[in-house]
């Protein structure tokens, strides 16, 4: 292993996976520091490419960017391909959004109004239409919305393609844990690594999901303000001859939300678990029992599924539920962090931004402006300790 590199990337999920794969591609040495690369929330997500299922009220520039970030998705899922001879089984089948009873009907029809003033594709469909779209919904469905725009991606190949296109890449992946980011003269320098030793690089890029805010070396004031939010995935898999979901679908029920992703191969991934907890990974027995619930409800034909897995991650939370991407004033550290929900289908987005800062960095030349604009580091520096983000 080199002991110099252009960039340093802090963090092995598939937002610096993602990064250091382009960054390698435009010419530079790359390597990646993580005690277990594409694991932890990219291995646990469900890997729903959701920009419109996804726009809450209140979040319309981000609702913009996951718009932008999903138009970039097919041509990234090309590329990711050729280039690790994998298939990340990309979907553009878009979400089937179903209310369980008539009160979760009204939530979701106020959704509905919301995405059509942000001129996002959506259409509003009575229960009999949702049945026709996916026959496996329970007969009490109220109905529900479409929405083409909505896709999917499998989360785990696409973090096992990422491994092995930095790998052709000439990216070097180190098994440790950052524990300073190194800075002298008001630059970049290097990493120190936790297990002993250090890296020299031009430019760091801190991606540590939700354990950004604790490396040090990032001025105070910029420090990411990122919090874990745990999420709970269950994995299934339908024996030969059970009816398989079609599509994917979202559901309220009671109030409560769930998603069900069917896979290529058969399994089917449920989640929507959001749990404050701290760095937990253990699973209640109550959150755990509710989703499964909920997904039966929607979807009785589950019960003749097998269980394979309850996989638990952390997201990386920030106060607004944006992500947290752009320079701070220590020259060669850009911070790409924070895209709590959104973490996979921001991914080839945020590399190209991260890229493309670097770029500038490097030419002193400024950025055009783009909708990343809303979401630097510095909206944070600027207002003090931030409040709790929506759960």
């Amino acid at each position: 292993m080199s002991d110099h590199h252009d960039v340093v990337v802090v963090g092995g999920g598939v937002i610096g996976l993602a990064t250091a794969w382009r960054a390698a591609g435009g010419g530079r040495s790359v390597a990646v520091i993580d005690p277990a690369p594409g694991r932890g929330a990219t291995w646990a997500a469900a890997g729903m490419l959701a920009p419109v299922s996804e726009a809450h009220f209140g979040e319309e520039a981000l609702a913009a960017l996951n718009v932008a970030a999903a138009a970039v998705w097919p041509g990234f899922a090309r590329d990711l391909e050729a280039a690790s001879d994998r298939c990340v089984h990309f979907r553009a089948d878009g979400t089937l959004f179903v209310a369980g009873d008539p009160s979760d009907r009204a939530a979701t029809d106020r959704v509905h109004a919301f995405h059509q003033a942000l001129g996002l594709p959506a259409t509003r469909l009575g229960a009999r239409a949702c049945r026709e779209a996916e026959p496996l919904l329970a007969p009490g469905i109220s109905g529900g919305v479409e929405l083409p725009g909505d896709h999917q991606v499998d989360n785990r190949a696409v973090a096992t393609a990422l491994l092995e296109a930095c790998g052709r890449s000439g990216v070097e992946t180190v098994a440790d844990e950052v524990a300073r980011i190194d800075v002298a003269g008001g630059r970049v320098v290097g990493v120190t690594l936790a297990g002993g030793g250090s890296l020299s690089a031009g430019a760091v890029v801190l991606a540590a999901g939700s354990r950004s805010g604790d490396v040090d070396g990032v001025p105070e004031a910029f420090r990411p303000p990122v919090r874990p939010v745990r999420g709970v995935t269950v994995r299934l898999h339908a024996p030969e001859g059970v009816p398989r979901l079609r599509r994917t679908v979202r559901a309220l029920v009671h109030g409560r939300s769930c998603y069900l992703v069917p896979r290529d191969d058969g399994g089917l991934v449920l989640g929507a678990t959001v749990e404050e907890r701290g760095t937990a990974l253990q699973v209640p027995l109550g959150g755990l029992a509710d989703l499964v619930e909920d997904a039966r409800r929607v979807v009785p034909a589950l019960d003749e599924y097998s269980v394979l897995e309850v996989a638990p991650g952390l997201r990386p939370g920030s106060p607004d539920n944006g992500p947290i991407v752009g320079t701070v004033p220590v020259a060669g550290l850009v911070l790409a962090t924070g895209h709590y929900r959104n973490g996979v289908l921001l991914a080839p987005a945020t590399a190209e931004e991260v890229v493309a800062l670097l770029d500038a960095v490097a030419d002193a030349t400024p950025r055009a402006p783009g909708p990343f604009d809303a979401f630097r580091p510095s909206r944070f520096a600027a207002v003090g300790t931030p409040v709790s983000g929506r759960p």
